[in-house]
């Protein structure tokens, strides 16, 4: 069977839709069309239904996609010129939450930067990111939820401790950690938050993990990113809920205060995804490995 069209099957199974294939293919719509056709007709069975808006895989799609799509990336790989066994002089497409991102995992790709690997970051929620892993925007991507299915692959990368933080004018107002501890919640409750959703994801994991309980104000501030709640936090704007990682240099500073030190803090894990049966290309694979091995002191 013909690896060209098999890869045209395998990329728009990822893509759900002849057009969004086309376009990581490099072709024009009707020749992937075609393509599908030409393996339909080989397969005795039709492997797409098609929509209003892209395509939808048959039952035997998706089986065939899920039995072969390792297969064929790996094929792929031994058939591409020019690639050298360490992986260099490719580019690598990123994605994950921006603060990780931008403070842990692109400073620890630097020394492959260094031997000519080239990356491109990308942000996005979770599901977004499995999407566009799916479509072949991105070759690996950070996240904090495991993907479903067979299709993307994930390895636990790390765990993160949130921290329940304020700045010192707010510890004084509330009296110290020892306060909180003794009424909860309820010394928290008159305090203004600020956070990086409406939906107070972090606040609420925190409330639900250690004071078994829900927040009942809303976000006096809500920014999409966490650096810039650090920074509304240490300014006095509010309490708010943080990776240690990224306000560790404010709490030794004193900038900050741990507003609590519970017994067993929230804590988050953070996942490598890719595509499954991508790490055979040697420049993801070795990414992957040296995210891996940083992780081990985050």
């Amino acid at each position: 069977m013909d690896l060209a069209l098999l890869r045209t099957f395998v990329t728009v199974h990822r893509a759900g839709s002849f057009t969004r294939a086309a376009a990581l293919l490099g072709l024009s719509q009707p020749a992937v069309t075609s393509q599908i056709r030409t393996l339909e007709r080989q397969v005795g069975r039709p492997l797409f239904l098609r929509l209003a808006r892209g395509v939808r895989p048959t039952t035997i799609g998706d089986e065939l996609a899920h039995k072969i799509a390792p297969h064929v990336d790996a094929l792929l790989e031994i058939t591409e010129a020019g690639i050298d066994d360490e992986g260099t002089g490719r580019t690598l497409h990123l994605a994950g939450p921006p603060e990780f991102t931008a403070l842990r995992a692109l400073p620890a790709l630097t020394p492959l930067i260094g031997q000519g690997l080239t990356v491109r970051a990308a942000h996005g929620m979770a599901e977004e990111l499995f999407e566009g892993l799916a479509a072949g925007h991105h070759d690996l991507a950070i996240t904090t939820s495991r993907p479903r299915g067979r299709l993307l692959t994930a390895t636990p990368l790390c765990d993160e401790e949130h921290v329940l933080i304020g700045a010192p004018r707010w510890a004084a107002r509330l009296g110290g950690a020892a306060v909180v501890r003794d009424k909860g919640v309820r010394a928290l409750e008159p305090l203004p938050v600020v956070e990086v959703h409406e939906s107070l994801p972090l606040v609420s994991r925190y409330w639900a993990t250690v004071f078994d309980s829900k927040p009942v104000t809303a976000g006096a501030v809500v920014v999409p990113d966490l650096r810039a709640v650090l920074s509304c936090v240490i300014a006095g704007a509010g309490i708010g809920v943080v990776p240690r990682y990224l306000c560790g240099d404010a709490l030794d500073t004193g900038e900050v205060v741990a507003l609590l030190d519970p017994p067993v803090p929230p804590l988050r894990t953070y996942f490598l995804v890719v595509r499954a049966g991508t790490l055979a290309h040697p420049h993801l694979a070795r990414a992957h490995e040296w995210l891996l091995r940083a992780a081990v002191s985050w």
